[in-house]
């Protein structure tokens, strides 16, 4: 049986561990605060950038991109897979890991070879010993990650390097919880995140219906050709802000409720090192007395 000494000595590490483990709560609830914030004002920027892309994509038949274009042969497909690269924010990274061998599982048949990017300490560590890693973005959920993921991604698709891109995230639903996705990069399609939003899709309908589906209600200088130009590319670029930003906030939330769950934890493990604490003194109490009492008899 453990002595005073050692149970106390052990509470004291807990009570310390649960300081940490509160203090670790609080910093991520206001980390995801933020984080929802930035979601929540990037998301009109979205909608009317995809909007656009697609109305133009409709209306304009002649105007094409080389990231809107689909490739003859899919040959090489590229997946880039974001995590944190922090743990402490139980299931988080792992669901994303998996996520991304079934993608590649189900994807690589239809492709002759699927290569590997991470955004992330941990899904480099985790794949750096499996498979061979092209690219190791770090960084954060900055637009400058942002926009050194999308140049590399369309430099690799414009050159044939490679034939498809595919963005393997964490999305934030709600604090409690965060679903691994996998989002198609390239060959970019407007329609495709038109679809995926409600609110661009019904701010497109009117302008269809207003128009009969002819000639766009708009001029476009100089050209279509033009403006998709310096369009696909920021899209590109939104789009995987979009898929970091989900990753953060879906990070701080994890984290949140691992700390919190770790909290309550360690209040438990108190309560019971209290108890156990209290039984050993009783134990110890009620020995001195029985030492005592014999020893009075004795005399």
């Amino acid at each position: 049986m453990a002595s005073l000494k050692d149970i106390k000595r052990r509470i004291g590490s807990v009570e310390k561990t649960q300081q940490i483990t509160s203090a670790m709560r609080m910093v991520a609830a206001a980390k995801l605060r933020r984080a929802q914030d930035a979601i929540i004002a990037a998301r009109p920027y979205a909608q009317k950038m995809f909007a656009t892309l697609g109305e133009i994509g409709r209306r304009q038949k002649e105007a094409d991109h080389p990231l809107l274009q689909e490739h003859a042969q899919a040959r090489t497909l590229e997946v880039v897979v974001v995590t944190s690269d922090r743990g402490l924010c139980g299931a988080f990274n792992s669901n994303a890991i998996k996520r991304a061998e079934r993608e590649i599982a189900q994807r690589g048949p239809a492709f002759g070879q699927v290569v590997l990017s991470t955004a992330g300490r941990k899904a480099r560590d985790y794949f750096q010993r499996r498979r061979e890693i092209v690219q190791s973005f770090e960084g954060g959920a900055g637009t400058a990650a942002a926009a050194e993921m999308a140049e590399h991604l369309a430099g690799r698709y414009e050159s044939g390097e490679i034939d498809g891109a595919l963005v393997i995230y964490n999305e934030f639903v709600s604090a409690l919880t965060q679903r691994p996705r996998a989002d198609v990069l390239l060959p970019l399609s407007a329609e495709r995140e038109i679809a995926e939003s409600a609110e661009a899709a019904e701010a497109a309908a009117p302008a269809e219906s207003e128009s009969g589906g002819g000639a766009a209600p708009y001029e476009i200088e100089p050209s279509a050709r033009g403006l998709l130009a310096v369009l696909v590319p920021q899209a590109l670029e939104f789009a995987i802000y979009r898929a970091l930003l989900e990753n953060q906030a879906g990070e701080h939330a994890a984290r949140m409720a691992a700390m919190e769950s770790a909290t309550r934890n360690t209040e438990e493990l108190i309560r019971n090192l209290t108890l156990q604490f209290n039984r050993v003194r009783q134990a110890a109490i009620t020995r001195e007395l029985v030492e005592i009492v014999s020893g009075a008899e004795a005399l």
